[in-house]
């Protein structure tokens, strides 16, 4: 029964994830021109939030947590794992009054509606993973970014998603950039659980999943080494995954 209700409203899923995506491109797009940040920033995020829960027509049960942890007033460093493009979407919902922005491969940047266009206007950078001079730059300016605005960065230091759901091995190159272009920012590990999703890829998607999304105790980096700490937050990932 599971099996054909996944196939059955898989469709279903994926035309109101298709339509939210084309419906809100055009909003986005009027409301930076005669508003401004603060207006598309509210459009991106009612787009997540029906992105996220229109996962309930597949019975997904989402739920967030630990966020009574993170401090206010404060730039944020997201360390997260990274197991499908719905973590972009939880990530949005999740930590929206953080305005969160992401450090994404440049290949995002085109060809998608609604999601190409708030990567590239919504304070986001987009990286080539063969030019690591200019990557790191990037991700510099992001970090003077949240460092003068308040708002919040989210790195993926795996590299690529988890096909498996096995978290990879973090690389502290990116959140080392993050860390010293944003001095006053604290990191927040954040743990994403919910391969079961999407474990077939696109078709079909799996009815009856969980989506657990857990805030971790943040971090304060200062004075920390960069590798150790980055191997610490991979550890703490795993810990609540139960991968370690």
């Amino acid at each position: 029964m599971k099996k054909m209700l996944s196939v059955l409203l898989t469709p279903v899923y994926l035309i109101i994830f298709g339509l939210l995506l084309i419906i809100f491109h055009p909003v986005q797009v009027v409301t930076r021109w005669i508003w401004g940040y603060p207006v598309r920033k509210k459009v991106v995020d009612v787009l997540n939030f029906g992105l996220l829960y229109s996962l309930w027509i597949l019975g997904t049960r989402i739920t967030f947590s630990g966020f009574e942890k993170i401090p206010q007033n404060r730039p944020l460093i997201i360390v997260a794992n990274h197991q499908s493009l719905l973590d972009i979407v939880a990530i949005v919902v999740g930590f929206r009054k953080y305005h969160p922005k992401f450090i994404s491969k440049a290949e995002l940047g085109r060809g998608i509606p609604s999601v190409s266009y708030n990567l590239r206007h919504g304070g986001s950078v987009l990286i080539d993973r063969k030019k690591g001079a200019q990557s790191v730059k990037d991700i510099m300016i992001l970090g003077k970014h949240i460092e003068a605005t308040g708002y919040s960065a989210c790195i993926f230091p795996e590299g690529t998603r988890a096909k498996d759901g096995l978290v990879k091995t973090f690389q502290p190159a990116g959140i080392a950039s993050l860390v010293r272009s944003a001095p006053s920012a604290v990191i927040v590990p954040f743990a994403i659980d919910g391969y079961e999703i999407m474990k077939n890829g696109y078709f079909p998607m799996t009815f009856g999943c969980r989506f657990k999304l857990t805030a971790l105790a943040p971090i304060e980096p200062k004075g920390r080494d960069t590798g150790e700490m980055t191997l610490e937050i991979e550890n703490l990932i795993k810990k609540e995954l139960g991968q370690a």
